[in-house]
């Protein structure tokens, strides 16, 4: 049996009524909830009139407030009441934002929040770490029960400023703390986009490809990309990777940027240093392709250069629709919400934890038609004698 708000809160008001005062910590234990809890019960009792509300402790109104450190003795809680926990589990999600990659995260974790009868609420850092900091504060200033956390480092990986040790449970989401720091000893769950970068490698190197080029930006899943793709290269037997990482900036805000990395790639291809490339975002790789028939039909995709996205938000829809690496997003957000409320269940009732879990869940290659046929040999691919 549990406890509905409402209950909780006639509940709360009935002991008060017959204790006369009594600390807000010892509601909590005997009412099997958590402090946070217990401090947003009275609080909201206070703010209607029903209880008055001192530091640390809550008093029937019109009572004098209590002198000293009070403590009568509660009646002793039935085991099952030790057990509860609060139906209204409130999660704070800091993200840097919710559009583009992460509005699928934030909906597989606001499904979860939901299914189990709690309340997601959001705060974007806008990929700055200050903002990390104060939205966090506020979130526990809201009473949130648990945080999932992406936090604002620039590789992906962090926690020097950041030791882990906020007052409930946390989960990061799609970032690893660094070996050595506190956050390296908190949940997380990540795509894998190193192995997300291999699948694709993989792919283009299975039609011939050996001269793939990486056209992404500066963030946090270009870090990991780049070591997944040099790994894979190594792997399936290409001893370098055929040209530098060609640096792109999200098209959206610099369409130059665009013009310029089709320039850039028309002439790779022309020289025959590359036949393929793999895109990070596929908005971008929509917009490379978009360039690149610009250039007066110089380079055909996927005949002259075979063409994967990372990400798969739109390039089933692009005209000459995009193979791409689709990261399990929405995965990724409920995963981390699941386990995030069951650390706030252990924390609630003093059950024991479980060991940490450091998940990595795997991107799904979608193939279509911008590296040609789906075999090695076919339109795109280089010959054997040429690799």
């Amino acid at each position: 049996m549990r406890y509905t708000v409402d209950e909780r809160h006639e509940r709360i008001v009935e002991l008060v009524r017959e204790y006369g005062s009594l600390r807000v910590a010892d509601l909590a234990e005997h009412l099997g909830i958590s402090a946070v809890t217990a401090r947003r019960d009275v609080e909201a009792l206070a703010s209607v009139g029903r209880l008055d509300r001192v530091r640390g402790a809550v008093h029937w109104p019109g009572t004098p407030a209590p002198r000293g450190r009070t403590r009568p003795a509660l009646p002793e809680s039935r085991p099952a009441e030790r057990a509860r926990e609060p139906q209204d589990v409130v999660v704070g999600m800091v993200v840097p934002q919710s559009r583009h990659y992460f509005g699928e995260i934030v909906r597989g974790a606001r499904e979860a929040v939901t299914a189990a009868g709690g309340r997601l609420v959001l705060g974007y850092s806008n990929y700055q770490l200050d903002q990390d900091e104060a939205q966090v504060r506020r979130m526990l200033e809201a009473g949130a029960h648990g945080l999932l956390l992406t936090p604002s480092w620039p590789s992906g990986t962090g926690g020097a400023e950041t030791e882990g040790d906020v007052p409930v449970p946390a989960v990061l989401l799609e970032r690893r703390g660094e070996t050595g720091t506190g956050a390296a000893g908190l949940d997380r769950v990540c795509t894998d986009h190193a192995g997300g970068a291999g699948l694709a490698v993989r792919h283009l190197v299975g039609l011939g490809h050996e001269r793939i080029a990486l056209v992404a930006g500066d963030s946090p899943t270009t870090v990991q990309m780049r070591a997944g793709y040099e790994e894979a290269l190594r792997a399936l037997g290409v001893t370098a990777p055929a040209v530098e990482p060609i640096v792109l900036e999200p098209g959206e805000r610099a369409p130059a940027g665009i013009d310029a990395a089709a320039e850039r790639l028309s002439g790779l291809v022309a020289e025959g240093k590359v036949t393929a490339a793999i895109v990070l975002s596929d908005t971008d790789a929509i917009l490379l392709l978009q360039s690149l028939r610009g250039l007066g039909g110089r380079i055909r995709v996927p005949e002259d250069l075979a063409l994967v996205a990372y990400d798969d938000d739109v390039a089933a829809l692009s005209d000459l629709p995009l193979t791409a690496v689709a990261p399990p997003k929405y995965e990724v957000g409920h995963t981390a919400a699941t386990l995030l409320l069951q650390r706030v269940r252990e924390h609630a009732t003093g059950a024991a934890a479980g060991a940490r879990r450091h998940l990595d869940l795997l991107p799904e290659l979608r193939v279509r038609a911008s590296c040609g046929e789906s075999a090695a040999g076919g339109p795109g691919a280089t010959p054997p004698e040429n690799r």
